[in-house]
């Protein structure tokens, strides 16, 4: 991948780098690498056809904006973050996003954010998208920030209008900034229409994952959730139609699956066996829960008669 712009490595006091990028972006705090008090870097202003961008060299550990930095500096923009040299890993809204040369991130700058550099000599172009001009054209599909893929053809359009950006002069800057809206809005309404197309498959696939392995004793809630990439709190929510908890269901389904198997146990088998093989690891538990559900003990099960998840 071809670099915008070139890398400084000029030596200077890690304070110094502070000021620059608090008074080009906010307030950042600044982590230098093995604690010298230095970093090797600049932070500089330029426009970039009707945008402000910052230009930024460094080699510290990491930059963060969290609580503190955001009350004392509310922002104002959202940071779109291309990464030209090295690598960072950005951290915001509860996912790490890895940024090799040529990727690009939207950052929403009043929700704390990371960006982890270890050490090594990156250099990244931050352009600055006014926070109420971004609102007023997308609304909320770009609340939360997000990572442009570079598979996505859009991404060569943004990068295209980027360059043309850093050679045009003055006179271009209105409509090159109008294509650079119109890209990132398709690129806003693409992962919107894919947030919504997730969300509504979330329920099936839970569901789906259930039925497989609810003889895993290892297997609950928080494991399903993890499998689905989502909280616990999310797939919750997603259960609420179904009048039930992930874990209601989950125990609904070893309860049904060893009414079963018991209904049709034949003589000599083990009642144990067949309860440890659907998923529970606790016979006290599962005695407590199956007459709960079924209002007889599980001795009492007549062979043939099945029981279903409702």
């Amino acid at each position: 991948m071809k670099a915008l712009s070139r890398i400084n490595r000029d030596e200077i006091p890690v304070e110094v780098m502070r000021r620059d990028i608090h008074a080009i972006c906010g307030a950042f705090e600044i982590e230098p690498a093995g604690g010298s008090g230095t970093v090797h870097g600049l932070a500089t202003k330029r426009t970039l056809g009707p945008f402000e961008a910052a230009f930024v060299s460094l080699d510290a550990l990491s930059a963060e904006r969290g609580p503190t930095c955001i009350r004392r500096d509310p922002g104002e923009h959202y940071f779109m973050l291309v990464q030209d040299h090295g690598q960072c890993v950005v951290h915001q809204n509860g996912t790490a996003t890895l940024l090799k040369p040529g990727d690009m991130f939207v950052v929403d700058a009043t929700r704390p954010s990371k960006f982890v550099y270890d050490g090594q000599p990156a250099h990244q172009i931050s352009i600055h998208l006014p926070r109420a001009e971004m609102l007023g054209r997308f609304g909320t599909t770009c609340e939360r920030g997000c990572a442009i893929d570079r598979d996505d053809p859009l991404w060569v359009a943004l990068r295209a209008v980027l360059v043309k950006m850093l050679h045009s002069p003055p006179e271009n800057r209105l409509p090159l900034g109008e294509a650079f809206y119109g890209i990132l809005g398709a690129c806003f309404h693409g992962r919107a229409r894919q947030a919504e197309d997730a969300s509504a498959q979330l329920l099936p696939r839970a569901l789906k994952l259930i039925a497989q392995d609810y003889r895993d004793p290892d297997f609950g809630p928080a494991q399903l959730a993890a499998r689905l990439g989502v909280s616990l709190r999310t797939l919750q929510r997603h259960f609420a139609p179904l009048s039930e908890t992930p874990g209601q269901r989950l125990l609904k389904t070893r309860l049904a699956q060893a009414h079963d198997e018991l209904a049709a146990l034949g003589p000599g088998q083990s009642v144990a066996a067949v309860i440890y093989d659907c998923g529970f690891n606790d016979l006290s538990h599962f005695y407590r829960a199956f007459r709960s559900r079924y209002g007889v003990a599980p001795g009492k099960i007549t062979p043939g008669r099945g029981a279903s998840v409702q």
